[in-house]
């Protein structure tokens, strides 16, 4: 009879072990470190995000309401610092930015980014944001480690300064490959500055990709609370029930 399983068992240590290798080919990324409990460090990426990022990309499935309600902010604090299209408190989150002009400067247009940290995952954000370096042989002058070639602009460069390649040692013929950045020209943060502001910008992206994750992790510690109770007073009824049977 165990023959019969043999086959499956196969199938899936192969599909595991597969999977184990691709993950371990792709590059070793450092840890986001994002605390969705943080309201401040929500709050401080929301504000990033309509400085930095609503110029180029949208949150279609976010409303400023419910960032509004969600990181304990108000109607007047949203509307007067994060709408710059004149859209209503239950609008969704959309650039300003003209889709024929998104084509002509970058050959197409941006992606939403609400889903984002869902689809490539949080410590891959904040990878990229920390992995822009200046490169005169791109179109725009900016290349990044993770994302190569990558068709964007570095947005934060005020902030984190400006970064240029430190190149491997390469043997004759072969393409000469990039090891490291370092920081040629500061930005206004200092590095340990600049990593939270990427961590806050990050955490807040985490966040619009699932709102409903504070909501589920506050209402988690009750649920536990009450399987907890509701535990012990089942053991009080099972004693009651069974004390006089020996």
């Amino acid at each position: 009879m165990i023959k019969r399983y043999i086959p499956s068992f196969a199938l899936a240590l192969g599909l595991l072990l597969g999977t184990t290798a691709a993950m371990a080919e792709g590059p070793e990324l450092a840890s986001a470190g994002n605390n969705l409990r943080d309201t401040a460090s929500l709050q401080r990426g929301a504000h990033l995000f309509f400085n930095y990022c609503v110029g180029c990309h949208s949150l279609k499935y976010m409303r400023y309401q419910r960032i509004a309600d969600d990181l304990g902010l108000t109607e007047d604090d949203v509307m007067n610092n994060f709408n710059f299209t004149g859209g209503k408190i239950g609008d969704p989150v959309i650039s300003h930015m003209p889709p024929e002009d998104a084509q002509k400067f970058f050959g197409k247009a941006p992606p939403d980014l609400s889903l984002e940290v869902s689809a490539k995952g949080a410590d891959w954000v904040n990878a990229y944001l920390n992995s822009f370096y200046l490169d005169p042989k791109s179109q725009i002058g900016w290349n990044n480690l993770v994302l190569p070639n990558a068709a964007m602009p570095f947005p934060l460069w005020e902030l984190q300064g400006e970064q240029v390649p430190v190149m491997a040692a390469a043997k004759p013929g072969d393409d000469p490959q990039v090891a490291s950045l370092k920081l040629l020209h500061p930005g206004r943060l200092t590095p340990e500055q600049y990593q939270q502001t990427t961590r806050d910008l990050t955490n807040f992206l985490e966040y619009v990709s699932e709102p409903a994750a504070l909501q589920r992790r506050h209402y988690g510690i009750w649920v536990v609370l009450f399987l907890l109770a509701f535990t012990f007073l089942a053991y009080l009824l099972k004693k009651e029930y069974w004390k006089d049977v020996h």
